[in-house]
Order: C-alpha cells, then structure tokens, then sequence
C-alpha cells in the first residue's frame, strides 16, 4: 500500500489547527466564564468561518460547552477529565511509595504500582522484596498488558469500548514458553478476573516468576491503576498466595483512603 506524503502546506494547516485548539483553551481558562464567538474570533483573530466549524467539532467532543442564554462557550467536561486523571495518577503516585513499603515488609516480596500507558502497563512506583532471591522491579519498566498480572488487572476493567479496541488489534509476543498467545485465550482470562477482582501470572513475563495483581479503581470505575507482587515460583505456595493477596487488598484499600476514592 502505498504511503501518503504529507505536503508542506497540509503539515503547516495542521499545525496552525492544532495551535488555534491550544490557543482557545488557553483563552477561555483564563477568563474562567463564556465567551460569545465574536469575543473568540477578535482575541484569537480566527477567521469567523474557521472558528464555527473548530467551535462545532470542541462542543460535539465534549471539550467545550455551549449556553444558549448567553451565546458563550466555556471549557467542557471532557477538558475537566483529562486534568482530574493526571491529578489522579499524580496522587497515586505520592501515596503509593509509603504503602507498598508496607506491603514489602508484610510479605518480604517485591511490590509495584502499574498505570496504563497505551498499550503497555508501567511500573511507576516500586519496593523491593526482603529476601535472598527476589524479583527486581524498576521505575519506568513497561509490559504488555497481556503478560503481567498488573497488565491484566488494567485491561479487564478497563471501559468495554477501550477493551475492544484493545483486542481488536493485539499482537502477541512469545516472550515465554507460557505467555499467553490467542485473544479468545485472553478474553477467558479477562472474565475470570472481571468475576474474581484478581490478576494471575506464572512465567508469563519473566521464567522463574508469579505475579498477582488488584486494580485501583475511580469512583466511575476506571482503572487508575494496579498494585502487583511478584515473586520467585519456587516459594510460591498456597500460604504464600493468601498472605499477598490479603496485603494486596489492604494496599488496595489503604491508597484508596488516602486518595479520597473510598
């Protein structure tokens, strides 16, 4: 198939739609109120007829609102999202370093707190396990959301139009004998976590190495994120799996008390 060029001028309309969107937004934070689209049009000097066309697309995306009173448009509730998630996951992050600390001691693994990041989970806060042998997790790894336990956790809540996407273009990676290969094999396992809360791995991701994982859900129900232990399959026992999952569940609810979602 043969790849579109990109033409100077086409870039350049782009770029100049782009700075007019960042540009409103600015404008319309400021004054904190509507504005009429004659007030835009003489601010931001965008030709009327550009504007009614950019106002239309904002308002039908939800990223701005229109007053029929006032004939004013305002910042949207889609504009409002975007700021709550980024404070969400900043606030996950502060609170996180504490309580996994904790989860670490309570069970000498190794603990970390994952967040979406396309289509990979990443690892953004960490504590590591007490023991001899025990797995390392580092602060910016990325996995595939299909071969860790805190991927999973992620994936199966998340909204079920995203999740389709998701799996509508998905490609596997053999990273191990075990990791999963089929999406008809991933939906099944999707479910069973949908049904039980909890993400399972064995070896999926990395030989010698279990993980389970719990999301972070928002009051809406999004995964904001998930905190996952990894451990060494050789300890890994009945005893064992029950004292992390019930640490799990304490982390789980301890960073949502202290993020205000419980």
């Amino acid at each position: 198939m043969k790849q579109e060029k990109i033409t100077p001028s086409a870039e350049s309309g782009s770029v100049k739609s782009a700075m007019r969107v960042l540009d409103l937004f600015e404008y319309l934070r400021r004054w904190n109120a509507a504005q009429t689209h004659t007030q835009i049009a003489a601010q931001l000097a965008i030709p009327k007829s550009s504007l009614t066309q950019l106002l239309k697309t904002l308002v039908s995306r939800g990223y701005l609102d229109y007053d029929p009173v006032s004939k004013g448009y305002f910042l949207g509730p889609a504009v409002v999202a975007l700021g709550q998630r980024s404070a969400e996951t900043r606030d996950l992050v502060e609170v996180a370093a504490d309580v996994l600390a904790e989860t670490a001691r309570t069970t000498n693994e190794t603990c970390a707190l994952n967040v979406l990041k396309g289509d990979h989970s990443e690892v953004m806060a960490t504590a590591s396990g007490t023991h001899r042998l025990h797995y390392l997790m580092r602060v910016g790894d990325m996995a595939p959301l299909y071969a860790t336990s805190g991927g999973k956790a992620l994936l199966a809540h998340l909204p079920e139009e995203m999740r389709q996407d998701y799996l509508s273009r998905v490609r596997f990676e053999a990273i191990t004998p075990q990791t999963i290969g089929s999406v008809a094999a991933l939906e099944a396992e999707i479910t069973e976590i949908k049904r039980t809360g909890i993400a399972f791995v064995t070896e999926e991701f990395t030989p010698g190495i279990a993980g389970m994982a719990l999301p972070i859900l928002s009051r809406s129900g999004f995964p904001l994120g998930a905190i996952n232990i990894a451990l060494p399959v050789a300890r890994y026992d009945a005893q064992l799996k029950q004292r992390c999952l019930t640490a799990l569940e304490a982390a789980v609810a301890m960073i949502r008390q202290r993020t205000g979602l419980a």
